[in-house]
């Protein structure tokens, strides 16, 4: 990929896409404490890595209308907070995502009659923020059941991976989400489940993380696939490879 900008970028919080509402990201972090471990034989610090942590934190404009801004951040929810951070709308565009807890919801009324929030939210499930790639469009809309285009991560790997799904638009009984794999796109390797890698039934707009076991090998190419009954299911999901 080239370099790119920060235009036309989305952030959806637990099934709402406040993308519109969204004035700047001002933190997307995912730092490791740096643990001392100097011994008195040494003339500078030794350091490894210890705990993950992640944070993202943006600024908000004053939009009270039903399941925007104001709606979702005002709740200042309690229970951990699905957020999915887009740096563009394509399917392999780099994302990240984080189960976090939200821990403020600031207005600032300026000179210029503008009234804006700032958001701050970290991790808060043992997991940092954590980046990969878009595995849908941001978002794709299914009205059946669909075998999604593919992306092709250059090779498999070893160690697992993690999904994150957010559910903007629903309208049916329930639609399955899931992954599949194959290490030649689907030619002599054809398509199969990954091993823990479903979202199960979805019948409403909201937002899951799933993560496969870390010794579990992903074939090179993955697809999103949804089964089941309904008419509209507009969703997006991230992959992180571990």
């Amino acid at each position: 990929m080239a370099k790119a900008s920060g235009l036309g970028q989305r952030l959806f919080i637990g099934g709402s896409n406040v993308s519109g509402d969204i004035g700047s990201i001002d933190n997307a972090a995912s730092p490791v404490a740096p643990l001392d471990v100097t011994g008195i034989d040494k003339s500078a610090i030794e350091r490894i890595g210890g705990l993950k942590d992640g944070a993202l934190d943006y600024t908000a404009f004053f939009n009270p209308s039903d399941d925007q801004a104001h709606e979702v951040f005002s709740a200042l929810p309690t229970t951990d907070v699905h957020e999915l951070y887009c740096t563009g709308t394509t399917l392999g565009d780099p994302a990240a995502g984080m189960l976090a807890k939200q821990i403020n919801y600031d207005g600032k009324r300026g000179n210029d009659g503008s009234l804006t929030f700032t958001v701050q939210s970290q991790a808060a499930a043992g997991t940092p923020l954590e980046w990969g790639r878009l595995l849908t469009a941001a978002p794709r809309t299914d009205t059946t059941a669909t075998n999604g285009s593919s992306y092709d991560f250059g090779a498999q790997s070893t160690a697992g991976l993690a999904a994150y799904l957010q559910v903007l638009g629903f309208t049916g009984t329930s639609c399955t989400v899931k992954l599949q794999e194959s290490s030649d796109d689907g030619g002599a390797d054809t398509w199969a489940d990954v091993t823990g890698g479903s979202f199960g039934a979805q019948s409403a707009v909201g937002a899951s993380r799933i993560q496969t076991s870390t010794s579990l090998t992903v074939e090179r190419y993955l697809r999103v696939v949804t089964t089941g009954t309904f008419s509209s299911c507009a969703f997006a999901v991230l992959v992180v490879r571990y």
